[in-house]
C-alpha cells in the first residue's frame, strides 16, 4: 500500500467563489486541518481582490498561521506581484495556475495561456530559493471552451514548465470535472517520465468522477492530490465549476484500502459539519453526510 500525500485546499480553492469569509476564521480551519493530520494545507492567496474578493487579507491569514513541525502551508499567487507579496507575508511554498485552456486563461487570469507560461520565468526569478513551487496546470483533462481535446496540449505546457522551472512540482488540475479513469491514463502515458516524478492531481466532482479519478490515478503511481473538506470549491471562472473532490471521500477510501494519508477522518468529519455554519449552505460530501464506514474485517 502506498503512502499519498493530501493538500487540502479548502481555505483557498474551497472559499473563493464564496461569500468572503473573514481572514481570522480562513486560518482557524487551515488550523483546524492540520490539527486533523493534513500535513499541506493551501491557506491563501495573493491575487487581486477586486479580481477575488472572497481571497482579500491574504497576509492576514497567513500572519495567523504557527509554525507546526510537519505542516507546510501553501499559497496561490497569479503573477509576480503576487509572489512578492506572498513572499512579503512570509508564505515558503507557493502554488501558482497556468492553463491548458486558451479560453479559461483568459478568463481566470486575463491573459493567453501563452503569456502565462511565458511568466512563469519571470515568477521563478522572484521566488528564487525563498519557496518551494507548484505550477498546478487547469483545464488538462478537457475544457469548457472546448479548446482541450487531448493531452498534446498538457504534454508542452508540462514539458516548459520544467524547462523554465526545473526544481517546480507540477499538478494537473480537473478544473471543471470533465476527467475519466481513461483521460487520467491518456495524459499520464503522454507525459515526459521527469514530469511523472512528482506528480500530482487536482480533482473536481462536477459529474461525480472525481473519487474514480484518484483511484485510477493511484493504479498508475500518482501519490498525491489536492482536496478540499466537505467538497467545497469550483473556479468562479469557470463555466459549470463543481466543488473539489472532499478530503474525507478520498480519506475513507484510502484509509479501507490500506493506504496511509496521516488524517484522521473523524476529524475531517467534525470540521467539514461546521462548515455550512461558515459558509451558509450544505456541503455536497457524501461522506460528511453518512459517516464512516462502519467495521467489515
Amino acid at each position: 500500500m502506498a503512502e499519498i500525500e493530501i493538500r487540502d485546499v479548502g481555505p483557498r480553492d474551497g472559499l473563493q467563489s464564496e461569500s468572503p469569509v473573514a481572514p481570522t476564521e480562513r486560518a482557524a480551519l487551515a488550523i483546524a486541518l492540520a490539527d486533523a493530520g493534513v500535513r499541506h494545507v493551501e491557506a491563501a492567496s495573493f491575487v487581486s481582490p477586486k479580481a477575488v474578493p472572497s481571497m482579500a487579507g491574504g497576509d492576514a491569514v497567513v500572519a495567523q498561521l504557527p509554525t507546526r513541525e510537519g505542516v507546510t502551508w501553501w499559497a496561490l499567487v497569479p503573477n509576480a506581484r503576487g509572489a512578492e507579496l506572498a513572499l512579503a507575508a512570509g508564505v515558503r511554498h507557493v502554488t501558482v495556475t497556468i492553463s491548458a485552456s486558451d479560453g479559461y486563461s483568459r478568463k481566470n487570469v486575463g491573459r493567453s495561456t501563452e503569456e502565462a507560461v511565458a511568466s512563469l520565468a519571470e515568477i521563478g526569478t522572484t521566488v528564487g530559493d525563498q519557496a518551494e513551487l507548484d505550477v498546478v496546470v487547469s483545464c488538462a483533462f478537457g475544457s469548457p471552451f472546448d479548446d482541450v481535446a487531448g493531452p498534446a496540449p498538457i504534454t508542452e505546457i508540462s514539458n516548459r514548465t520544467l524547462a523554465a522551472l526545473p526544481s517546480a512540482r507540477l499538478t494537473l488540475a480537473d478544473t471543471t470535472g470533465t476527467a475519466s479513469p481513461r483521460r487520467i491514463a491518456a495524459v499520464l502515458a503522454a507525459l515526459d517520465p521527469t514530469a511523472l516524478a512528482d506528480l500530482g492531481l487536482h480533482l473536481h466532482d462536477t459529474r461525480g468522477t472525481a473519487l474514480a479519478n484518484a483511484l485510477a490515478a493511484i493504479e498508475l503511481g500518482v501519490t498525491r492530490f489536492d482536496t478540499a473538506t466537505g467538497g467545497l470549491g469550483g473556479s468562479p471562472f469557470a463555466p459549470g465549476a463543481g466543488g473539489n473532490l472532499a478530503t474525507e471521500d478520498l480519506v475513507l477510501v484510502l484509509d479501507d484500502l490500506g493506504h496511509t494519508t496521516g488524517i484522521d477522518l473523524n476529524a475531517i468529519l467534525t470540521i467539514a459539519r461546521g462548515l455550512p455554519d461558515i459558509v451558509g449552505h450544505a456541503m455536497p460530501s457524501r461522506v460528511s453526510a453518512a459517516g464512516p464506514l462502519p467495521r467489515f474485517e
